[in-house]
């Protein structure tokens, strides 16, 4: 009889018969070792647990507490999905269903119309059933000409098997009637599977192509216990609740429509005022710190983008070329740092002038596709907060530093503490896929190095992840769903300063070449309000928020006057303050000032008109406080320049 070595991570080798399954193996390690055992590799490769080992080589099991595991097990989830559909609509056709970060879908087409979420349930108890059928799930390689036949009656599938490479091995997954198209990777058998909940379907084109046929995405989650599952429903339902979209419909801050075009959000006025605190509010911040802001055009010559190596590197998220006649073409600007090397290039610079800080607003356009556009924080057209520093090479550490503390700053104001810091760079195995000039990097990044040691701020470090031209500085933040995100970043660049042929008068009177150093705050207006949104979940403070102060008076013929007095004193001051005069009961326009989220509610009768004071209502609290007139101004107008939630907190402690 034939037999198989096999060499375990520890180091052990042992021979077995070959034939021999992974479950055995593992029920003779031991019994305990075989109930966790979720899936086995062999040189790398999946192997079921029910399946033959037939080769020698490295051998492991995959146990449930392993992170692959939770892999495992949603991918073999959707599996359970697609058998569960066909049993219950045989025919219907299936594209792809892989596990993803937080699930797993399955690409369907259904002949005769449409999953609805309401059928969710139907589908989920005819899973649970097939759990309890307990059904073996086995691999095994065919041919092409089986395959072919096998899934002759589902075009995707057919598709699928066609792409591969003629001599490619096809393999599939059986667990009872029902047969996939998979390399493994499975649980043993669907009685392994209990956890689970279908959680939305979407629309997507067939292999992400929009030439293609538009198919059901189902999607779904699933973990090894129930009090994960609840804790990621829960979790998913909060994403809900502070979904930047839904806020922003509910609040009136944006809106997109297919008649302005995808990815182009429109700014609504309540939108546009937080906006415009943004805008004010970063633009004094970077002048304040020595930068020059500055206006450049939106679109460029061509060329502008050939000599920066963007229209070789990023010409697929570039918009393409308009043609203006006599050899002139124009282009959308995908970034603005070419346009700030040419402020820096349009006369003479000496090293008096740097570091040199120049800095903008600047609108920018990507050709994104349409499946990956999302409201407001994946968009085709943006506005950066920009900014680049050119500066001598020994200034990189002081100007380092001098941007990283701005960061920080800026985020105290916006309440951001939840972040941490990732140094990027070059991958020392493989430096030819960067600049070339090894001195300059390893001195590059020992002082990103050392500044980071000096402001005694933990970071990470990331061989690999440094761009082609310098080591960079990526904040990711914590996201209110419970993701992470880069908000800021900080790199060095030593290629565009050499293909702009950029220099400065030293003080020795010869030409040197400077470092550039792109970085930008708080990323772009969009994605940094749809943040903003979903952190604070609508309830902005005081000095973002679109309204700051609603005004009720008792009664309208009685009170009227002296709150259209209120608000006018107020918008004087700059205080986003409105009266609002509709004819309806007190509580309820309470309630809607609650409901829209307006910090301050000031209700205004008969004693307020007299004693020129106001009863202030605080938004997410019942109790209100009374204040004259004058005081609640100045109050006001402290916290908003004190970037606080709200002046009563100090008075209720």
């Amino acid at each position: 009889m034939a037999e198989v070595k096999l060499s375990f991570p520890d180091g052990a080798v042992k021979t077995y018969e070959a034939g021999t399954t992974p479950l055995e193996i593992a029920e003779g390690i031991a019994k305990s070792l075989a109930k966790k055992s979720v899936t086995a590799k062999l040189n790398g490769e999946y192997v079921g647990m029910n399946d033959q080992v037939l080769e020698d080589g490295d051998f492991e099991l995959v146990t449930k507490d392993q992170p692959e595991a939770l892999k495992i097990l949603r991918h073999s989830v959707s599996h359970l999905m697609a058998q569960a559909l066909k049993r219950l609509y045989p025919d219907m056709h299936f594209g792809v269903g892989p596990a993803i970060d937080n699930g797993f879908y399955y690409d369907t087409d259904k002949a005769d119309g449409q999953i609805a979420v309401e059928q969710f349930p139907e589908i989920e108890k005819v899973m649970h059933e097939i759990v309890k059928e307990n059904l073996p799930i086995v691999s095994r390689e065919i041919t092409r000409d089986e395959a072919l036949d096998m899934f002759k009656d589902d075009p995707y599938k057919i598709e699928l098997i066609n792409d591969l490479p003629s001599d490619e091995k096809i393999s599939i997954a059986v667990q009872g009637e029902h047969i996939e198209l998979d390399k493994g990777g499975l649980v043993p058998s669907t009685g392994w599977i209990k956890f689970f909940k279908l959680t939305s379907v979407a629309g997507a084109y067939w292999r992400g192509k929009s030439s293609n046929p538009m198919l059901q995405r189902i999607y779904g989650t699933a973990f090894w216990n129930n009090d994960d599952l609840e804790a990621e429903l829960k979790r998913r339902e909060e994403a809900k609740e502070r979904d930047h979209r839904r806020i922003g419909a509910a609040q009136e801050l944006f809106f997109t429509s297919q008649e302005v075009g995808s990815g182009l959000p429109v700014w609504l006025p309540n939108g546009a005022a937080i906006r415009r605190t943004l805008e004010r509010y970063i633009v004094d911040r970077e002048v304040q710190d020595g930068y020059k802001h500055v206006y450049t055009p939106v679109i460029s010559n061509l060329n502008l983008y050939k000599q920066s190596g963007h229209w070789d590197h990023y010409r697929e998220d570039m918009f393409p070329p308009m043609d203006m006649g006599d050899g002139e073409f124009l282009e959308l600007r995908p970034m603005n740092c070419p346009s700030h090397i040419q402020v820096y290039n349009h006369k003479p610079r000496s090293y008096r002038d740097l570091p040199f800080r120049v800095a903008e607003l600047g609108m920018m356009h990507r050709y994104e596709k349409s499946g990956a556009l999302t409201g407001l924080s994946r968009v085709r057209e943006m506005t950066l907060n920009d900014g680049h520093t050119f500066v001598m090479p020994d200034q990189i550490e002081d100007e380092f530093k001098k941007i990283l503390n701005l960061m920080i700053d800026v985020y105290d104001d916006f309440d951001i503490h939840d972040y941490r810091f990732r140094l990027s760079y070059r991958d020392p195995e493989n430096t030819e896929k960067y600049f070339d000039d090894d001195d300059m990097w390893e001195k590059a990044q020992k002082m990103l190095k050392g500044a980071m040691d000096d402001l005694e701020l933990d970071y990470f470090e990331a061989e690999g992840e440094a761009a082609f031209y310098g080591p960079k500085l990526d904040v990711q933040i914590k996201t209110a769903l419970g993701g992470e995100e880069t908000l800021s970043t900080i790199q060095l660049d030593f290629l565009l300063p050499e293909q702009f042929d950029l220099h400065y008068v030293g003080a020795d009177g010869e030409q040197h070449r400077p470092v550039m150093i792109h970085r930008g705050i708080i990323s772009t207006m969009e994605r940094f309000t749809a943040h903003l949104i979903e952190m604070y979940k609508g309830a902005f403070p005081t000095w973002l928020a679109p309204q700051q102060v609603r005004i009720l008076p008792v009664n309208r013929e009685a009170h009227g006057a002296y709150a259209e007095e209120i608000k006018q004193r107020l918008v004087k001051e700059g205080i986003r303050a409105d009266y609002d005069d509709r004819n309806e009961k007190m509580g309820y326009l309470i309630r809607d000032a609650q409901t829209s989220k307006v910090p301050y509610t000031l209700v205004v009768g008969d004693e307020e008109v007299n004693g020129h004071s106001v009863t202030i209502r605080r938004f997410g609290s019942n109790d209100t406080v009374s204040k004259d007139l004058d005081v609640f101004e100045q109050d006001l107008l402290a916290d908003i320049a004190n970037h606080s939630r709200g002046y009563f907190e100090e008075d209720e402690k």
